[in-house]
């Protein structure tokens, strides 16, 4: 009977001991943001093994805002943003695009414009923009992200869109997209930065959650090889002609406009030479 009872004790012990503890269950949101960090790390390590050359020391993606501008950093798989809860609009959206990036083949008409929940409401929303007469402008455009199935999605959120002119929008706005990729693909990578200007005392508001409307837009374009070089370009937002060469000014100049510090990481005695250059003869 003793024999028997030690057996049985035995045996309890040794089911409790292999007992397994029951998995984690991990929801979809935190499935999604698993998947996107290591798409990200990934895409940094793919740049970085392409192009070596063009590794920079510094974060060239962090511009600095002026005090009291609301901000709300978003940091995305091909872009970051400065998002301000104010105008629903980003104050900036900074991106590296490197000659690998400027191909792929992911197709844009595949995506749809997204609501961004990571910022709060009132938030600019696919509705807004309709019957508005403004296309919804990407900053960080669908063609620079072809490289990227979830980079080419995440360029669709509106945390990445300003009320455009429709005629900017499809011309001389996106001549300047394309000639940046021409760069890119000379140079081996550029850092490029953009967003809205509102100069108006009383800018146009559109849609329920009344998206602030820019009186102009600006893009500046950085880069470290063979020599650092950056250029400025200013649009107004309307469909009149503005070649992209007519609209070259200093990075000086938009800082002035927009009241943003850009490439604040470079050496001041580099960041001082290029931003002050307001011509297209190094590019």
């Amino acid at each position: 009977m003793k024999r028997h009872l030690y057996f049985v004790l035995a045996i309890g012990l040794l089911l409790t001991g292999c007992k397994r503890e029951a998995p984690q269950s991990s929801g979809q949101m935190n499935t999604f943001s698993s998947k996107t960090y290591q798409q990200a790390q990934q895409a940094q390590q793919s740049t970085s093994e392409q192009h070596p050359e063009s590794a920079q020391p510094v974060n060239l993606l962090k511009q600095r805002v002026g005090r009291g501008v609301s901000e709300i950093m978003l940091t995305r798989i091909g872009y970051v943003t400065s998002y301000n809860k104010q105008t629903r609009c980003p104050n900036w959206v900074a991106w590296k695009l490197t000659k690998a990036h400027t191909y792929g083949k992911q197709l844009r008409d595949n995506e749809r414009f997204e609501e961004d929940f990571d910022v709060p409401e009132p938030r600019a929303t696919y509705q807004d923009y309709y019957n508005s007469r403004y296309d919804r402008g990407h900053m960080c455009p669908a063609g620079d992200n072809k490289w990227d199935e979830a980079a080419m999605t995440e360029s669709f959120l509106m945390t990445n869109i300003c009320p455009q002119n429709h005629g900017l929008n499809k011309e001389d706005w996106n001549d300047l997209e394309m000639q940046c990729r021409t760069w890119a693909r000379r140079y081996g990578e550029l850092t490029i930065v953009c967003g809205p200007l509102f100069e108006e005392e009383s800018p146009r508001l559109i849609g329920r959650n009344k998206v602030t409307v820019p009186s102009a837009f600006f893009k500046v374009v950085y880069r470290d090889k063979p020599e650092p070089q950056a250029v400025g370009f200013i649009f107004g937002n309307h469909g009149r002609p503005q070649p992209w060469r007519e609209q070259v000014v200093s990075v000086d100049e938009v800082e002035r406009r927009s009241g943003i510090n850009f490439f604040l990481m470079l050496p001041d005695d580099v960041e001082d030479r290029v931003e002050a250059c307001d011509v297209l003869d190094k590019w």
